[in-house]
């Protein structure tokens, strides 16, 4: 497996709501945690199980670098990291509100400087993930280099923007939000509809606390979350994409996928931070044998027909 994408320090602030523009919220707690879409994504695939991991990243000469490299090798990501002296390492400002919802502004610094050229050999490398917090030329020039080789592309469009059609033409599976989905797809339809308009063959959307649908071969699946109390929603998107593609490496089936990769979603909001939020393979299984799991599956026929209903697609 290899990522390939961004690595930014998190500056956390916790607060009682998120600022509206051009209002100051006083904050009662600050930390600083290794994050970035790219290096969360590495991390969640090395501790999803039996997937070794590699990660094409760019960083600054300064002294938030050994915070991020510290993190990766640690999870077990090898690196092949592009030094960047005329930039900083890329940066996230987080608010956390108390509901766990939050709101982040990127500088991307070192990142904005990843091109084609630094992609390593692709020797044995079967799926490629990536997202879109380093430069989109340098994304789609990766993306064809890769499916060229015959290696799966999965890409989460994050943070999201209009997608070139020679992007499109080269991925296997697109993973979005909703207001992702929508700005891919051109439209705000029904769920069902957008996923039909995204010419891939095989797109999912997450749905924050609903759950999760895909459409593929011609078909939709759809997954209920898994009912948590959230305290920091900040990686879980991250760790959903990342176990997905890890469980489909493993050759695990798409809907057994989905079901994984929302629990450990799930799981990742129970911890504040991004990388540190992002659970092991062990604990994911835990979670999926524990009595909080078997009691959300006694509600899972009502949970399924309500996600249906919400996604425009009939009762099964």
């Amino acid at each position: 497996m290899l990522v390939v994408g961004s690595a930014n320090v998190d500056f956390v602030a916790r607060a009682s709501h998120v600022p509206a523009p051009g209002e100051t919220v006083l904050g009662h707690d600050f930390a600083i945690f290794p994050g970035g879409k790219g290096a969360n994504q590495a991390v969640a695939c090395a501790r999803a199980g039996g997937v070794p991991t590699r990660m094409l990243l760019a960083l600054g000469e300064d002294v938030f670098a050994p915070l991020i490299e510290s993190s990766l090798r640690e999870a077990g990501v090898h690196l092949h990291i592009v030094r960047v002296a005329q930039h900083s390492t890329g940066a996230a400002l987080i608010c956390v509100a108390d509901n766990a919802e939050n709101a982040i502004t990127v500088a991307p610094g070192a990142n904005s400087m990843l091109r084609v050229g630094d992609l390593p050999d692709l020797e044995g490398v079967a799926y490629l993930l990536l997202q879109l917090e380093t430069p989109l030329p340098t994304v789609t020039e990766i993306a064809r280099a890769a499916s060229a080789a015959d290696v799966f592309v999965v890409l989460n469009a994050a943070p999201a923007q209009p997608l070139p059609k020679e992007l499109l033409d080269v991925i296997d599976v697109l993973i979005v939000n909703e207001d992702e989905l929508t700005l891919v797809a051109g439209h705000d339809g029904s769920v069902a509809k957008r996923l039909e308009s995204v010419d891939v063959p095989c797109a999912v959307v997450t749905l924050g606390p609903r759950g999760c649908c895909a459409r593929s071969q011609g078909g939709f699946l759809v997954q209920p979350a898994f009912p948590v109390v959230p305290v920091d929603t900040t990686a879980a998107g991250d760790t959903f994409c990342a176990v997905l593609v890890a469980s489909l490496r493993s050759h695990v089936s798409l809907p057994q996928g989905l079901r994984r990769a929302t629990a450990a979603a799930a799981l990742a909001t129970t911890r504040a931070g991004a990388q540190s939020s992002i659970p092991r393979y062990e604990e994911v299984e835990a979670f999926m044998c524990s009595d909080r799991y078997r009691q959300s599956n006694q509600d899972a026929l009502a949970a399924q027909a309500e996600l249906l209903a919400y996604c425009g697609l009939p009762r099964s």
